[in-house]
């Protein structure tokens, strides 16, 4: 297990080419807008579902 974990710091310092500190704000900024409008999306689509069941409860109602 020790090795592994060892390995695993090995291939993380020499193998992964890490962004630049400039192009990692670029990309957590287009992370967070994506974020953001799957969440309204989510909620348009939670808001629909719940007016729908509302009404259909209302009419066998």
């Amino acid at each position: 297990m020790l090795n592994y974990i060892k390995e695993s710091f090995e291939e993380l310092r020499m193998n992964v080419t890490w962004p630049s500190w400039a192009e990692g704000q670029n990309l957590m900024v287009v992370v967070a807008v994506f974020s953001i409008l799957f969440s309204l999306a989510v909620y348009a689509v939670d808001t629909v579902f719940g007016k729908l069941i509302r009404y259909y409860f209302d009419l066998i109602n």
